[in-house]
């Protein structure tokens, strides 16, 4: 009876050693496999996106008929990697430009300070500022009070269709600001990358964004189109494929006072 006894003991000591390391081991390999984002992760310490041209063709979704007027998932780009970040990047550094709420079609920068920043309480120190300039035009960083640090800052422009102060489109619900008012020329988005003249003869200037990066570099922002694989205003349609966002951009390191173009 006692033999048996003790080698119940043993057995038992050994059962619960056993499956003790099984589960040790399962967490260990869970943990490794996905790694939760690390607040502070930031950007990488070096890129080799400064200096030059980037495009980006064709970022974002399709915007299905019959409920355009609702706010879509925000969509987050990181400029130094010249990529799309995860929504599990939110509060993370990680990203610099944010497109939300109608159409997707508002931007913010990545700042950790503001409350009511998508990237609130992380070491992001981004910003958004925009200009009535040519993106050939933009060669000096704008004073530092001057970006915008909350969310969904720039949109819709003023000059057209549920105008929201300057923005960086122009929205022509009717479709008679820009051309004909025909069905396919109505709810079209006019991105202003470039100047476009209205049909009443007025100029609306070209819109450059400024962005101030997460980690404190900078860029200038030209947006050309949110329709898939459409890049020119006469292209546009009522029915072509959207929220697809291309733009173009050039970045420089924080501390940099102009941009440039290099190589």
């Amino acid at each position: 009876m006692k033999i048996k006894l003790k080698m119940y003991q043993v057995l038992k000591t050994f059962l619960l050693s056993f499956f003790s390391m099984m589960f040790l081991a399962s967490c260990s390999s869970g943990d490794e496999s996905s790694p939760a984002p690390d607040p502070d992760g930031g950007n990488p310490s070096e890129t080799t996106n400064y200096y030059k041209v980037i495009r980006v063709e064709n970022f974002g979704y399709t915007l299905a008929d019959g409920n355009e007027y609702e706010d879509k998932t925000t969509l987050y780009y990181s400029l130094a990697d010249n990529k799309e970040m995860g929504s599990e990047y939110r509060k993370t550094n990680r990203w610099d430009l944010a497109f939300s709420g109608l159409y997707s079609s508002f931007m913010s920068g990545n700042n950790g300070k503001d409350p009511g920043n998508f990237g609130a309480g992380t070491s992001a120190s981004g910003g958004i500022y925009i200009v009535d300039k040519s993106f050939e035009e933009v060669t000096e960083i704008p004073a530092e009070n001057l970006f915008k640090t909350g969310k969904e800052v720039y949109g819709t422009d003023e000059n057209g269709a549920f105008g929201s102060g300057k923005g960086w489109y122009l929205y022509d619900f009717d479709g008679d600001l820009v051309r004909d008012g025909s069905y396919d020329n109505k709810h079209i988005a006019y991105a202003l990358g470039t100047p476009l003249i209205l049909k009443s003869g007025k100029t609306v200037a070209a819109r450059t964004l400024i962005l101030k990066t997460a980690n404190g570099d900078y860029a200038k922002i030209k947006m050309i189109s949110v329709y898939k694989n459409l890049f020119k205003r006469e292209e546009f349609t009522r029915t072509a494929p959207k929220m697809y966002f291309t733009f173009e951009y050039v970045l420089i390191p924080k501390g940099s006072t102009k941009f440039e173009i290099k190589g």
